[in-house]
């Protein structure tokens, strides 16, 4: 029995071997049934445009870049790519590695780059400032920072200025992009419209072609940021190094607006609770006389969003709020007229905890403002904010 269960297993690898040997490439009409799938073309394109602007919104530069990825279906037999534009009239090439070799330059040099970010900040706000006090710090901090910039360039390692100059040779020798490039970036002369193709044929000579409208938008200045003058309330924390923590948040009539808030400091910032930010808060007592103000500088047009943060003491009801007002007010109760409120967030203490801080974002609409009041106040206990900031919100 053995031996008959032994010859039949024979047979059977026997057969499996022959019938295999049969399947061979080589022979004609024999194997694979030939591949008769076209490629299926793809790609994926990302904006990496940069500009630059003066104070006054004057376009100084513009790069209208945008890199380009493509892909196929066939992994493997898609292997040749031809790229075609339309208008092609001052489309520039960009080897898709030059950004990240210039990228990598800057990381070697983070500490002497950030420090020319820093002098560009300033250079950029000096030609638009009007206010004496601020322009006289601002050219002191300015010399500062080149003067530590020049420290820092002579500080520079033999290491880090042989590693600077290795990323700068493979700068110099990549080779010129071209439209049979997978991946490259297309440098475009301007805003328009641009056709974008891209045919893909793999190693059996079948191609197919695929394109996109790809629209390229003016280059706008970015919207700045607003500046709030002491946002956490700090001690010494104006632009020239002075304020105790509250100037930038007084009323120009206390008659009209109420007096300014109180200062609520934190003795032992070390163990918890803590303030959201540094050691001192706004502290609005419960009779509700008190009130911050403060005009801020905004673009027409742009939304905002102003975060911060509350805490309440718990033994009675209270609550605190936050108001972005139009500056056609000239009082509190026109601050609390519906035509010049143009946002407001109104937080109480029911289910909080007793000194704890929570964040609140209040999102407002410029309009066509170009200044906005934040008001400021509390009622029924008392009451504290914080780590006041505000961003553009795109």
């Amino acid at each position: 029995m053995k031996k008959q269960i032994s010859r039949f297993t024979y047979i059977t690898l026997t057969s499996l071997l022959f019938f295999v040997s049969c399947v061979d490439d080589d022979l004609p009409g024999v194997g694979d049934l030939p591949d008769f799938t076209n490629p299926t073309p793809f790609y994926n394109f990302s904006d990496v445009s940069s500009s630059e602007f003066d104070c006054n919104d004057v376009e100084l530069s513009a790069n209208y870049d945008f890199q380009f990825q493509a892909g196929s279906n066939l992994a493997v037999n898609g292997t040749q790519y031809q790229w075609s534009v339309t208008p092609d009239a001052g489309v520039v090439l960009i080897n898709k590695d030059l950004p990240v070799l210039e990228q990598q330059i800057d990381a070697q040099l983070a500490t002497v780059v950030a420090i020319e970010n820093e002098i560009a900040k300033i250079e950029f706000k000096l030609p638009c400032e009007t206010n004496q006090a601020k322009i006289d710090v601002l050219e002191a901090q300015l010399a500062d920072f080149r003067v530590q910039l020049q420290i820092e360039q002579d500080a520079l390692s033999d290491e880090t200025l042989a590693a600077v100059a290795d990323l700068q040779a493979q700068i110099a020798a990549l080779p010129a992009a071209t439209l049979q490039d997978q991946e490259l970036i297309f440098s475009f002369p301007g805003p328009d419209t641009y056709t974008v193709g891209l045919t893909v044929t793999d190693d059996l000579g079948k191609s197919e072609y695929t394109e996109k409208l790809i629209t390229v938008n003016q280059a706008v200045p970015q919207i700045p940021v607003p500046e709030i003058g002491e946002p956490s309330f700090e001690d010494n924390s104006l632009f020239d190094g002075t304020g105790d923590g509250r100037d930038s948040w007084r009323a120009p009539s206390s008659s009209r607006w109420g007096s300014v808030f109180q200062i609520n400091t934190d003795t032992n910032p070390v163990d918890a609770p803590n303030l959201p930010d540094g050691r001192q808060a706004a502290k609005f007592p419960a009779d509700g006389t008190r009130t911050g103000y403060q005009e801020i500088e905004v673009t027409p047009g742009a939304t905002y969003v102003l975060t911060y943060f509350s805490a309440f003491e718990e033994n009675s009801f209270g609550d605190l709020t936050v108001s972005i007002i139009n500056t056609n007010a000239d009082s509190l109760a026109d601050a609390q007229l519906d035509a010049n409120i143009i946002a407001q967030r109104t937080d109480n203490n029911i289910g909080r905890v007793d000194n704890v801080f929570k964040k609140h974002a209040l999102t407002f609409e410029a309009g066509t403002n170009e200044s906005v009041i934040i008001l400021l106040r509390g009622s029924g206990v008392e009451s504290r904010l914080d780590a006041f900031d505000i961003t553009v919100k795109q």
